[in-house]
């Protein structure tokens, strides 16, 4: 199928849609605040390298490998919704959004499919798309603690979509890997380190031509 028949396209949210950094850096901080800093320095380490894992993963993360301690599925979900409530008030400003690719969602979301398949919390993403006004773009909105390869099988199955005629538009090794996985072309954006491995999205001004090229 020519380039120029891509119809679906899968965005992550978190550095895609979103500047949301140093917002999710300030959650995890404050919600571990009462442990050492040198092992929230770890947790801090491997949620920068797994930028499209869940919080729930994360979470599991530092008091299973950090603290070498158990933690029950409930706390687990205890802690990822004081996060939450954390995100709900820090990220609704609506000049977080990135403006380059909101551009181009905005101008041509009647031409594609678009869906959001994000490490983000379900709940929490469906909320903050609804507060920016972004959620009529989009034809779904999922997010974890299902894990992204998984949203990406149900957004193609459920829609019976052409998988050479669908993308995932990410900023991650995670979404590459959850595009990959289920046969689909990926797109690194907004993060540099993708660039040399896979197709790159400079800026959207260029993308309808590079997908057309």
């Amino acid at each position: 199928m020519p380039k120029s028949k891509l119809r679906n396209i899968i965005w992550d949210f978190d550095g895609v849609i979103l500047k949301s950094q140093d917002v999710r850096d300030y959650g995890f901080m404050e919600v571990f605040k009462n442990y050492p800093p040198n092992r929230v320095q770890q947790l801090m380490d491997y949620h920068h390298q797994n930028g499209g894992l869940s919080r729930y993963v994360k979470i599991r993360y530092f008091y299973e490998d950090v603290m070498n301690e158990e933690i029950s599925d409930e706390d687990v979900l205890l802690l990822a919704n004081k996060f939450s409530q954390i995100m709900k008030k820090q990220l609704t400003n609506d000049k977080l959004l990135i403006d380059d690719a909101i551009s181009y969602i905005r101008a041509n979301y009647l031409k594609f499919n678009f869906h959001i398949a994000s490490g983000s919390d379900g709940r929490e993403l469906q909320y903050l798309c609804e507060k920016l006004g972004i959620n009529k773009y989009f034809k779904s909105i999922h997010g974890s603690p299902v894990p992204k390869k998984t949203l990406v099988n149900d957004i193609l199955t459920s829609n019976k979509y052409y998988k050479k005629a669908t993308c995932l538009i990410g900023d991650s090794q995670n979404d590459k890997d959850a595009a990959l996985s289920n046969g689909i072309i990926f797109y690194g954006y907004n993060n540099l380190d993708l660039k040399s491995e896979c197709k790159y999205i400079d800026s959207f001004a260029t993308f309808t031509k590079k997908i057309q090229a």
